[in-house]
């Protein structure tokens, strides 16, 4: 399909607002508010993340494997300048969307969740100090945080905002909400009870929350 493709264009354009109207009810749902250019980081790595490789890397053969974080940690420390940054711009993306959309996968296995925060809070902190550097090379002196300096700062809680909004992406399905369902009896999730309910489905009374905003 061509890049300029007027359907391909379209579904882009779609999968953006769609995102992003997940991503703002999530963060209100939860009471959390980014700057713009935060806000609007999230809508393009959520959506460029529609497309699974963007979670792989390929071999010499061209089969596809996953990168373990540590790996990528150390291919980008042995690089300089433009491609350290892409590397660690990598390594953050990756470990927030992770710990947002497979938040529940990271429980018991070998990476935890406090490994991949770790991980995305020490990318994105590395890149907040570049950008801060350039920006007091170029006299800019506005003091104010930028998208890679909040979220390093405010890690957790914007894998929190994702993990909602992939709670509200997977109810869209039967498939989906029979996941969602059986991972509300493991938690317990308030915020899962007000979901599942908004959706039709029956929850056990002694879980049951009072429609209106999704508990966290």
């Amino acid at each position: 399909m061509s890049p300029q493709d007027p359907a391909r264009i379209v579904a882009a354009h779609s999968a953006h607002a769609f995102f992003r109207d997940l991503l703002l009810a999530a963060a209100q749902n939860q009471r959390q508010s980014v700057q713009p250019e935060t806000e609007a980081y999230l809508v393009n790595l959520l959506t460029g993340f529609l497309e699974s490789e963007a979670l792989f890397s390929k071999d010499e053969a061209g089969k596809v494997e996953a990168r373990p974080l540590a790996f990528l940690l150390k291919d980008a420390l042995e690089q300089d300048g433009a491609q350290r940054l892409a590397l660690l711009r990598k390594l953050g993306d990756t470990s927030l969307f992770v710990s947002g959309f497979f938040s529940e996968s990271l429980a018991g296995g070998r990476a935890s969740a406090d490994y991949y925060t770790a991980m995305g809070e020490r990318a994105y902190d590395a890149l907040g100090g570049a950008v801060a550097r350039h920006s007091r090379s170029v006299g800019d002196l506005a003091g104010k945080k930028s998208v890679f300096e909040e979220l390093a700062a405010r890690f957790k809680q914007v894998a929190q905002v994702l993990e909602e909004v992939s709670e509200r992406t997977t109810s869209s399905t039967n498939a989906g909400l029979l996941r969602l369902y059986d991972k509300f009896l493991r938690t317990g999730s308030m915020r899962l009870s007000v979901l599942l309910r908004g959706q039709g489905m029956l929850v056990p009374v002694a879980y049951a929350a009072p429609r209106g905003r999704m508990p966290q």
